[in-house]
């Protein structure tokens, strides 16, 4: 039988990233301390390390500033392709004929 899904708060995923980080468990060892699969706790690990910077005051966009011009860029093409669409929507009702609006 499966065990009901669970959300472990963030207290909770740091104790055990910091716990795997000293290295005085196996992550094994700790995954059966914690009750969770060992995946789990090597994914707590991991976002520790990643998002560490940010508990010193790190930026955030800083870490994707790649992914944050891409957004601007399509945010941009978005724009440009609504402004040609409304434009072509208001053309199109002054040409008569069938494709015309009425």
């Amino acid at each position: 039988m499966r065990r009901p899904r669970r959300n472990h708060s963030p207290v909770f995923k740091a104790r055990g990233g910091m716990d795997v980080l000293r290295d005085e468990k196996t992550v094994v060892e700790l995954a059966r301390q914690y009750d969770v699969h060992p995946n789990q706790v090597t994914a707590w690990k991991k976002e520790l390390l990643q998002r560490a910077a940010e508990v010193f005051g790190g930026n955030p966009v800083e870490v994707g500033g790649a992914d944050a011009e891409k957004v601007r860029e399509l945010h941009a093409k978005i724009g440009e392709l609504t402004v040609e669409r409304d434009f072509l929507s208001h053309a199109l009702g002054r040409f008569p004929g069938p494709s015309g609006r009425k």
